[in-house]
Parts: C-alpha cells; structure tokens; sequence
C-alpha cells in the first residue's frame, strides 16, 4: 500500500515541462498584445526584401491574404512560447512537415540561409519590439532569448546555427548584408498589405517599421519623414496605463480582425 500511494503521488504532483520556461522574458514578450504585432510588423518589412520572398508567391497565400496569414502564423508561435514541453515540440514538426510539403510541390529545396534569416529575424525583432515599447534589455536576456529560438532552430534540423548570442550578432550582420534585394515581389506585398489595411493604416505601418527596422533595411525600403512616431507611442502607452488602449486598437486595427487580435496571448494560460 505505501508504494501504490508514493505513486499516485509522485503522478499526481509531476510538475510539467515546459519549452519555455515560465518566468522567461520570452513569455512576457509574447504574451503582450502590442509586442507581438511589432515583431510581425519589422518582419514583414525585412522579408519582402529577402532574396527568398519567391517561396511566399508558390502558395500564394501569404500574397492574397497577409493578414490572415500573421494570426495564423502567431497562433503557431505562441503554442510554442507557452504551450508543455511535448506540444510544443510537436508544433515545431508540424511547421517542419509543412515546409517540406511546399518543398515537394514545387520540386526545391528551401535554402538553408532562408531558414536561419527567418529565425534571426524573430530573434532580433523580439528585442526591437520589447526594447520600443518597454525598457532596455540586458544581455542575459537576449542570450536567453536567443536560446529558446535556437532550441527552435535546432529541433527543426537547420544547419550552420550560431552557439551563442554573439556569433549570432555577427552572423545577423552577415545575413542582412548578403540576402536582401528589392524587387517585384517586395514592390507587390507592400501593394498587398495596403490593400488589407486601407491608406490610413498603412501609412501607420511604414511609420511603425521605419523605427523598428535596422538601418540596412530601412535604407533599402523607406525615405526619412517627420511623422512623430515615438511620440505617439508614447501617448500609447499612456492610453495603456489609463486603460483606454482598447479605442485605439479598435481605430487602428481592422475591425473583422478583432477576435484575432484578443486571441493573442490567450495561450499562455497553457
């Protein structure tokens, strides 16, 4: 008897893994609303100037509907951020098999370097993001943060992944400077996100990216402007704390995309 009820105890009481630990800045960085749609609003600026934006126009999904594209692509991400260890991963294979289905339709290879540019823009657009609307970031929290993505990386088997947040800097630099053009396919998403967010929100959205970017990427896409950005940003996060946020969101966000957007986050009650 006192083995059977060690046991159901041991059972009862396992304390459950997690991909992510609980009391990680990345789980405070994607648990927040307005951080996560900076992350996708500096990535998609930075990968309609990838030399391997073609592989976006073989579905055509990601051209014909953007928007609905990033929440899909979000919910991914955070089952991963929040979700027990064991789901997580399996989320990371089913964005693998799904890769590869696209691989084999079109009869290629995704090149390695595509893969590794998306996963450092997540890293980096992670911090760009939290350091905008929060605070600054010390270095053991960008190393953990890039820990976490490179778990991600490595789980999905790509090659050549830097050991350490510092070799990843560098490779960063290396990756922007070598696999970014403008070309049809950049001048077109940028048509298509106008398209889905109306004049008014686009324009908002260029202003967002033009801080957000690094400076190679901005170069290469935006002319300077005296729109005062940050300091609206400012009297954003003063609308937060008098928690009057909600009008603004519902002005600057696409009214048939509201359950989207309250979606966001609700994963890490995971």
């Amino acid at each position: 008897m006192p083995i059977y009820f060690e046991k159901q105890s041991t059972f009862k009481y396992k304390k459950m893994k997690y991909f992510v630990k609980k009391e990680s800045i990345v789980r405070e960085i994607w648990k927040n609303t307005d951080t996560v749609l900076l992350i996708f609003a500096g990535s998609a600026a930075e990968f309609a100037l990838n030399k391997a934006v073609d592989w976006l126009y073989f579905t055509g999904k990601i051209p014909a509907n953007p928007l609905e594209r990033l929440f899909s692509t979000v919910e991914f991400a955070q089952k991963i951020v929040f979700a027990e260890e064991e789901l997580a991963l399996a989320t990371i294979d089913k964005i693998t098999q799904i890769h590869q289905g696209v691989e084999k339709s079109r009869g290629q290879t995704i090149p390695d370097w595509a893969y590794r540019d998306v996963l450092y823009m997540l890293i980096d657009y992670s911090i760009r993001s939290f350091e905008l609307l929060e605070r600054k970031l010390e270095l053991k929290e960008k190393e953990e943060i890039f820990d976490v993505f490179l778990r991600l990386g490595t789980r999905m088997g790509l090659k050549n992944l830097p050991n350490n947040f510092n070799d990843w800097a560098i490779d960063r630099k290396l990756h922007l400077e070598n696999d970014l053009q403008k070309g049809i396919f950049t001048i077109h998403l940028f048509e298509q996100y106008k398209k889905h967010l109306g004049n008014s929100r686009h324009f908002i959205l260029l202003e967002i990216q033009k801080i957000l970017v690094p400076k190679i990427v901005f170069k290469m896409l935006f002319v300077p402007s005296n729109f005062p950005t940050k300091t609206l940003l400012k009297l954003y996060k003063i609308s937060k704390t008098l928690k009057v946020d909600y009008l603004v969101k519902a002005i600057l966000l696409p009214k048939k995309h509201k359950e989207s957007i309250t979606n966001i986050g609700k994963y890490e009650t995971l």
